[in-house]
């Protein structure tokens, strides 16, 4: 398939609350090096930084980062503010909060509820803004959210962040979060090659009730923050050959097509993968192929 001029428009858009996005968004975690976090060698800073400005261009409107997104040199929220400040007013940008990682990179303990304030302002610091515009919670584990969504709440209600979501979640958990504040959209590992009852339950859920389901890792696969798969299941490697397309692209339709309600958000720090994501928004899969990919599907689990 062609590339080159295939906008984010092409998949269409969704609102985050009060705020539209492009179905095709664009994740950080990639852009500080090879693989994420201290894996892998620390990007080049240009190329980053062009790649980021590139998917604004090509008409990208939700970036997805956080303050833990950052290796030995780079920080995605300084590469961000740094690309894109004084930040164009379509722009949504959200950011997780809930984990934390001390400056040598390590991960620390499950945040507190009143720790998230600092997590907060630690993201509001790093991106050179007044506001951030969604802030998921980051399950650690934990049996009940209330009181972590809760301590969220009231930042929302002092103006700190305009909209909320919940990660890492099980279905019994957006029943619990909507009863304290409004849940614009759940963010939870999803992908192709990864069966999941929980997760097909929580998809279900929030296309009923309008909130937006952000699969993440659904490029890489099993892979997580290592980088994307090179393992593809036949059928996967069938449909990107008959549609010219690479098997990433088809699991970027793949996802775009389990409801208008699902977003996307690869993330990458090479700006030629940059172009093929955003133009898998533009690509449309017969209900045959999706028929084959669920079954293929189905049958890893």
């Amino acid at each position: 398939m062609t590339s080159e001029t295939i906008t984010a428009d092409a998949a269409g858009t969704w609102k985050l609350g009060a705020l539209s996005v492009s179905r095709v968004g664009f994740g950080a975690m990639r852009l500080t090096g090879s693989a994420a976090f201290h894996h892998g060698t620390p990007s080049d800073r240009n190329r980053s930084i062009a790649v980021l400005r590139k998917a604004v261009e090509l008409g990208v409107t939700h970036i997805d980062t956080a303050a833990f997104y950052f290796s030995a040199l780079r920080s995605a929220n300084e590469l961000i503010n740094s690309a894109l400040a004084p930040y164009p007013d379509h722009l949504v940008i959200a950011t997780k909060v809930g984990p934390h990682r001390d400056y040598d990179g390590q991960w620390g303990t499950s945040s507190r509820p009143d720790q998230l304030r600092g997590h907060v302002e630690e993201n509001l610091r790093q991106l050179g803004r007044d506001h951030l515009d969604v802030v998921y919670l980051r399950r650690m584990r934990q049996d009940s959210i209330a009181e972590h969504f809760g301590a969220l709440a009231e930042l929302r209600e002092a103006g700190l962040i305009r909209h909320l979501g919940i990660s890492a979640v099980e279905p019994r958990h957006l029943a619990e979060a909507r009863a304290i504040a409004p849940v614009v959209c759940v963010q939870n590992r999803y992908a192709l090659d990864r069966p999941d009852p929980e997760a097909d339950e929580l998809l279900r859920l929030c296309g009923e009730q309008g909130i937006a389901f952000v699969p993440f890792y659904a490029v890489a696969g099993d892979t997580g923050e290592q980088g994307a798969t090179t393992a593809h299941d036949d059928e996967v490697l069938a449909v990107a050959r008959a549609h010219g397309a690479s098997p990433a692209q088809v699991r970027i339709a793949w996802t775009l097509h389990q409801g208008p309600h699902v977003l996307a958000i690869p993330g990458t720090g090479n700006p030629d993968h940059l172009v093929e994501n955003v133009a898998a928004g533009a690509l449309r899969l017969t209900d045959d192929e999706l028929a084959r990919l669920n079954s293929a599907r189905q049958q890893t689990g």
